[in-house]
């Protein structure tokens, strides 16, 4: 067995090898650099791939959009056929979040899945996430493209969509180019009046979640008495 091939047997940290625990835990138990450990399946002459790994995840976290194949390449021990198989994964994934697959919604955090590529954007973003009784993910529809730090929308707009997909409830979700997570004061006024809205409409808007580099914010779980609904308690 290739020591660079560890990756796909074991790790010292952990009791279950990565891909044993893909399998019993589910691939969402994973973390990045396991993830990342596997998609690699080996290191390079100078580092196993758990090193590997590491230096390719603290590259992605710092980008602020989806890098190029020869950014990738400038990774010490990252060489041009796994750089494209990164590159590969990156594209695949952005596609398929993309797609209308159903995804049952409990949590704010069964939507970031969806649009986990907002963090990359340099302008602001909102989107609506139309929702059917059951709480599966209808659609995503982006609605608006804004400034740096800002993007206007009007409540008949925003739930145009939504009233097209015969939602049951409705997310909004939109991102900070700056990385901050904080709401700002006009994000704040902009929930209230979509949520007023919503309860007109008898739409009800569950979350609205601000996407930044380094995560996400929950305004449900931060300010519920918004909220008409108890989707985060």
């Amino acid at each position: 067995m290739n020591h660079n091939q560890v990756a796909l047997y074991s790790k010292p940290e952990l009791n279950l090898m990565p891909r044993e625990k893909l399998e019993c835990a589910g691939v969402g138990a994973l973390n990045n650099e396991e993830l990342l450990a596997i998609i690699l399946g080996s290191g390079c002459h100078d580092c196993d791939v758990f090193e590997l790994s590491r230096r390719l995840s603290l590259f992605l976290s710092m980008e602020t959009s989806i890098p190029t194949l020869e950014r990738l390449k400038s990774i010490r021990g990252l060489g041009k056929v796994k750089a494209a198989q990164i590159l590969a994964c990156l594209e695949l994934s952005g596609r398929f979040i993309l797609s209308d697959k159903a995804i049952p919604v409990s949590a704010p955090e069964d939507v970031l899945s969806r649009v986990a590529y907002m963090k990359y954007e340099t302008q602001e973003h909102l989107v609506v996430v139309s929702l059917n009784s059951a709480n599966y993910i209808i659609r995503v529809h982006e609605l608006t493209t804004g400034l740096v730090n800002q993007t206007p929308v009007h409540p008949r707009e925003a739930f145009a969509l939504a009233i097209e997909d015969r939602a049951v409830s409705v997310i909004f979700v939109h991102n900070h180019p700056s990385g901050s997570l904080e709401p700002s004061a006009e994000d704040m006024s902009i929930t209230r009046l979509l949520c007023a809205s919503g309860k007109i409409l008898q739409i009800p808007v569950l979350d609205h979640i601000i996407i930044g580099k380094s995560g996400f914010t929950s305004l449900c779980r931060c300010f519920p008495e918004i909220f008409e609904s108890s989707f985060c308690k």
